[in-house]
């Protein structure tokens, strides 16, 4: 299991915003802006690179709830970023697709 498998799994506690039972939101715990969380999919797709067409609607599902959740945080007025990592150079971590939701201060560009 991967270390979001186990906190879905309630095997490490987290810190929720969101749930449904598609995808699962947290605050990460290395936060990167103000406000840092972390939105993936409960089923375990390794990373964006291999999704497949059968994804297709919880894909949708993943950055339409990343906006409400960003939108529930207080994001929505001043923005945020939505990122997604795909491998070790991008900076993938946990090899389960995540997005990070970010926000509550102005955000340089480019990233880096």
């Amino acid at each position: 299991m991967t270390l979001f498998e186990k906190i879905i799994a309630r095997q490490i506690p987290a810190n929720v915003v969101y749930e449904d039972d598609l995808v699962f939101a947290f605050h990460d715990i290395k936060p990167q802006a103000p406000t840092h969380v972390l939105i993936i999919p409960k089923k375990p797709v390794v990373r964006i690179g291999e999704a497949q067409a059968a994804d297709q609607a919880l894909l949708g599902h993943l950055m339409l709830k990343a906006g409400e959740v960003a939108k529930k945080l207080g994001l929505a007025e001043s923005g945020y970023r939505l990122v997604i990592n795909n491998g070790r150079d991008a900076g993938e971590a946990v090899p389960h697709l995540h997005v990070h939701i970010l926000g509550g201060r102005a955000l340089g560009w480019p990233p880096g």
